[in-house]
């Protein structure tokens, strides 16, 4: 039977996968002008959001999301997302992670380039999957050795870039939205419904935000989770609508994660 220690170890593992893997969003029509679309986009290079991650009242560490300078891939313009989590010294007792994810999405934000990740630890990760949409195929890789290519649905992103791609949609009470969604092994769509409006204290921060949850039963069918867990995500109700909260509901208690700062 595993040790107390070893469930939490999983715990904040899934944790970690469910933060990175929420995946839940359709893009909207856009044009073919590229540079209007940047205008209009809630987020720009230079942005920079930390959250602080809980396990109850225990501090467990930090995670950082940021917005990259563009870039070109594969002959692509291409958006760049970054996410770096680390545990702290509490939480490296039990497991430690020093992890980074990269994010690349055409300029239009309709569709993933390239995605990596990267970590330390018990059990190092250097995968990379590239999406080749002429062929509408994703490839997975691992420490150089790759996997048989798989078949992705049209629009599909990777499992950080949704992050971002969530926030380009005008959020509303019972909108349920959709995203083809891929990790490079399996690829579906995924369903979230926009709950409800509501204000939230963070620290000495109240934010008026929305209540989006996604359906955790599809997301298992791609990404681990402990069984009957739930995730639940607040973004400002503004024009930027950042995620400014994050929990989770695994076998042995809530995770949560809140922004503390939150850069241009």
């Amino acid at each position: 039977m595993p040790s107390s220690n070893s469930r939490y170890s999983l715990s904040i593992k899934r944790l970690i996968f469910i933060f990175i893997a929420i995946a839940f969003i359709m893009p909207p029509c856009f044009t073919e002008n590229a540079r209007a679309f940047e205008k209009t986009f809630p987020f720009h290079p230079g942005e920079k959001l930390i959250f602080q991650a809980k396990w109850g009242p225990i501090l467990a560490g930090e995670t950082i999301l940021e917005v990259l300078p563009t870039t070109t891939i594969n002959g692509v313009r291409s958006h760049h997302f970054a996410m770096i989590t680390k545990t702290n010294s509490v939480i490296d007792v039990f497991y430690t992670i020093r992890e980074r994810s990269d994010g690349y999405t055409d300029i239009g934000m309709t569709h993933s380039i390239l995605y990596k990740k990267r970590s330390e630890g018990k059990h190092p990760r250097d995968v990379i999957v590239n999406f080749n949409w002429e062929k509408h195929e994703a490839c997975y890789s691992s420490f150089g050795e790759k996997m048989e290519p798989i078949a992705i649905l049209p629009g599909s992103f990777d499992p950080l870039s949704i992050f971002f791609v969530i926030r380009l949609h005008d959020l509303k009470e019972g909108l349920e939205i959709e995203i083809p969604v891929t990790d490079g092994k399996k690829c579906l769509s995924v369903t979230a419904t926009v709950v409800r409006r509501e204000n939230i204290k963070l620290a000495d921060k109240t934010y008026d935000t929305y209540l989006v949850e996604p359906d955790i039963e599809s997301i298992a069918g791609v990404f681990k989770k402990s069984k009957d867990a739930k995730v639940k995500i607040w973004f400002t109700a503004d024009e930027r609508k950042i995620p400014v909260k994050i929990k989770s509901k695994v076998g042995i208690g809530n995770f949560i994660f809140e922004l503390i700062s939150a850069g241009q």
